[in-house]
């Protein structure tokens, strides 16, 4: 069959190889990430490598992530504080540096990252600069301060439990306990439902050998009071104090879970809102528990530390034997490692043709965390669902209207005439009314063409002079930071790249 009665040539096998990754290559992309968590009690660190692969649609310049394998991970180490409540940005430094080198990975080499400051860290006089830090490579790093809503989301993404409610179509409680606070997640099939945290944590205190206290935050102290306990610097811890303050932590991390009305001690302890009307009756099907008391709870740790994570452990496995949940009781399969998991992935797209763009002068911007908005697309929008909605994003982001730059994520679906755009548009004005009046730039992502009408109702009719950029076919999600580079002439398109945290 091969011969044939025309000249013909054979392509050199080599050329034929040069040819086939060159055509890989244009539709594939491998990133080394790295994923820092500083936290409450503990820090650590995880490098990965990410594949990322063009879609299928034609042209299309999106990438997505297919894979990822984790290359190394680091000891967990207890986050370094000094006396005068900072950070010994000294000694964290060292850490990560030997982690670079542990793995074998160059800083240089490392495409993407994300730093996430959790719980007591954020407290910390210096967090902000700690963050800083790891951000001053050309926007490689994503830099999330993340308060306490949000690290109630990223716990129940990343602990698994919200993969397990959506795989399972279960209804789950997730309750992340580490050393300073307790962030509890309330998730039906996959969407977090409502979100509260409390100031219960293993390490709010402290104690040597000796059961001398050597470390004691307030919520402690306030926890120890309600039971006539009185705890200082300094001074010892009877044993059967030990065990009256744990037995307390318990019970309010059940009254917790269980969505009773809180005490005057849970009150005072909270770090949020007490629950939503959301979760009032909704029965669960399932307790998941992540965090560094987790890895107690499941008996993956077993040294201790001087602090209450194992005494608090141990008392929430007595009382889950004891039945106290009516719940089953899964392990979602991470635990101290649940924040950290998000690495950083890059994808880019572009936005340009019907877009919204007052000030390009004031281009690029990086960093840019975005709020997933899920607003109601009926054929009448009603603009004060809009504003709640709005609101509800900057609140579960831990965000202040007129603080920062702000971006909102939404979905378009319907016909965009006048009305419903400019219910849309009011809406939004109403939620954010101090940014739009400030410096700062409100950025709106849309996946449907709607950016012009959208952007141009917000700065000619509602908000003249406001800087306002409003980004149409573009896709986002919750944890997702982005980039908008500077507008590209003459085709008018502005590149968008988006630095998702990867659970």
């Amino acid at each position: 069959m091969h011969d044939l009665v025309f000249d013909h040539d054979h392509m050199d096998p080599e050329l034929l190889q040069q040819i086939g990754e060159a055509i890989w290559a244009s539709d594939n992309v491998e990133l080394t990430t790295v994923g820092i968590d500083i936290g409450s009690s503990t820090s650590h660190l995880m490098f990965a490598k990410v594949h990322l692969q063009r879609l299928a649609t034609a042209l299309s310049s999106r990438f997505v992530v297919v894979g990822r394998e984790i290359v190394w991970r680091s000891p967990i180490k207890l986050t370094p504080y000094r006396p005068d409540y900072t950070i010994d940005s000294d000694e964290l430094g060292r850490f990560i540096g030997e982690g670079y080198k542990e793995a074998g990975i160059a800083p240089d080499a490392v495409d993407s990252g994300a730093v996430i400051l959790t719980g007591e860290a954020l407290k910390r006089h210096n967090a902000r600069a700690i963050a800083d830090l790891f951000s001053t490579d050309a926007g490689k790093f994503v830099c999330a301060s993340a308060g306490h809503h949000m690290e109630c989301l990223m716990a129940a993404h990343g602990s698994g439990a919200v993969k397990l409610s959506r795989d399972r179509h279960l209804t789950i409680m997730n309750v992340d306990i580490g050393g300073g606070t307790t962030k509890l997640a309330l998730i039906r099939n996959g969407t977090v439902l409502a979100t509260t945290a409390i100031a219960v944590g293993g390490r709010l205190l402290v104690t040597d050998e000796a059961s001398t206290l050597t470390r004691l935050e307030e919520p402690m102290v306030q926890l120890a009071g309600s039971l006539g306990i009185t705890l200082k610097p300094g001074g010892r811890l009877a044993a059967q104090d030990r065990v009256k303050i744990v037995e307390r932590m318990t019970d309010l991390l059940y009254a917790m879970i269980e969505r009773t009305p809180p005490d005057p001690l849970t009150e005072r302890l909270l770090v949020t809102d007490w629950w939503k009307s959301e979760a009032e009756g909704v029965k669960l099907d399932g307790v998941t528990f992540s965090g560094g008391v987790a890895e107690y709870v499941f008996g993956r740790e077993k040294e201790k530390f001087g602090d209450l994570g194992s005494d608090l452990a141990q008392s929430i496995r007595r009382s889950l034997i004891d039945k106290r949940l009516e719940a089953t009781v899964w392990d979602p399969g991470q635990g101290i490692r649940a924040t950290v998991i998000g690495a950083a992935q890059f994808t880019v797209q572009v936005s340009g043709n019907t877009i919204t763009i007052a000030h390009p002068e004031r281009l690029p911007l990086r960093n840019l965390p975005v709020l997933a908005c899920r607003f109601p697309m009926a054929e009448e929008i009603d603009p004060e669902e809009v504003t709640k909605l709005t609101s509800l994003a900057l609140a579960n982001a831990d965000l202040e209207d007129g603080a920062g730059p702000v971006a909102l994520s939404f979905a378009w679906d319907g016909t965009p005439d006048y009305q419903r755009l400019s219910s849309v548009a009011r809406g939004i004005a109403a939620g954010v009314p101090k940014t739009l009046a400030s410096d700062h730039p409100l950025v709106l992502v849309i996946d449907g063409d709607i950016g012009m009408t959208l952007g141009r109702i917000l700065t000619q009719e509602l908000t003249p002079g406001a800087d306002v950029i409003a980004l149409d076919g573009i896709q986002l999600k919750e944890f997702d930071y982005i980039d908008i580079g500077e507008l590209i002439q003459p085709t008018d398109v502005v590149p968008v790249i988006i630095k998702s945290l990867l659970f």
